[in-house]
């Protein structure tokens, strides 16, 4: 089957339902080169939407991506770039959604992926200390200057993001047109019950994160067993480890391995694909450190047609994670 396109909630912009985002692996595990290969692999299979922020890898995944973009000598209108704006530096300005951050922030960011603009930018975390009315008119600014076409936000609550809408109406503005929640078989509430009402009042897309929750959803791990080159054996990922892999959670690994074999798929595309089946989501963003992870992330897009009704319910027998309807009174 072919990539497809979907538009990034009520907007025009086109994404590739599945697309690859630099968390983890640009700068920390990666340099250029094997950038240039990753990233090509993913153009070969029709990813059109590639993620980023100004957090990985302290700025050095934003200038791993350009120089592999500038070096593929691809050309700018094929492709749709993402940064995100939150954690800039140390200093007290340079992280949060001042618009002098946000403002400093997205032309750091420009510099470092060596372009004139973004496609798409967020506020990657909601700032407590910063009016949502100043989030709001700093990213218009950033929008009427050129520097990104669209803004959104993430893991922001259903709650800040109606009250950036709420601004944004009420001052003629652009509003955000897009979040970006972590979502997979283990982690639902928000894309499928908090943010409800934000697919229809505001035309919100989303671009997911975690698709296989971290590794989890591979069955890569079995009770106790960490393969060494995996992201929970990295230091810094050791608490995540702590929190993902309790027992209850294997069973379900487990109990959806059988689901999996039944249609002839590997695990982690059945998980992929089942992120992708919710027509909410606008694209998944998945990572891959080889090649031949991209090769097999991507075969996901052809599970998706066979997530019948039928199979759809045996996997929410083994997960039991839909979350309950607030308005079940109805």
């Amino acid at each position: 089957m072919q990539m497809q396109y979907k538009n990034l909630g009520r907007s025009g912009l086109k994404v590739s339902q599945l697309s690859y985002g630099a968390w983890v692996t640009f700068g920390n595990q990666l340099d250029v080169k094997e950038a240039k290969s990753l990233l090509q692999k993913c153009r070969d299979h029709g990813v059109n939407f590639f993620d980023n922020a100004e957090v990985y890898a302290n700025g050095r995944a934003e200038e791993i991506m350009g120089q592999a973009i500038r070096e593929l000598g691809w050309k700018r209108s094929d492709i749709v770039i993402s940064t995100k704006i939150f954690w800039g530096g140390s200093g007290p300005n340079d992280k949060g959604l001042s618009r002098k951050h946000i403002i400093e922030g997205t032309k750091a960011s420009l510099k470092r992926l060596d372009m004139d603009y973004v496609d798409l930018i967020y506020c990657h975390r909601p700032d407590a200390s910063t009016p949502i009315e100043e989030t709001v008119r700093a990213m218009n600014y950033v929008i009427d200057k050129g520097w990104a076409f669209y803004w959104g936000t993430s893991e922001w609550s259903a709650q800040q993001i109606t009250e950036a809408w709420g601004v944004a109406q009420r001052l003629d503005l652009v509003g955000p047109i897009v979040e970006q929640p972590e979502y997979n078989l283990l982690s639902r509430h928000k894309v499928e019950s908090e943010y409800l009402p934000l697919y229809s009042n505001y035309g919100i897309g989303l671009t997911t994160w975690s698709p296989l929750a971290s590794g989890v959803l591979t069955g890569k791990y079995n009770a106790g067993n960490i393969p060494a080159d995996s992201r929970f054996a990295l230091e810094n990922y050791k608490n995540l480890a702590n929190r993902s892999l309790v027992d209850d959670v294997l069973r379900k690994v487990d109990g959806l391995k059988p689901i999996a074999e039944s249609l002839g798929v590997p695990l982690p595309q059945l998980a992929i694909a089942w992120c992708a089946a919710n027509p909410n989501v606008s694209s998944v963003i998945t990572g891959a450190t080889k090649e031949y992870q991209i090769e097999e992330n991507m075969k996901a897009i052809n599970v998706i047609p066979m997530l019948t009704p039928a199979v759809m319910e045996k996997i929410e027998a083994v997960v039991q994670s839909k979350p309950k309807r607030q308005d079940s009174y109805r």
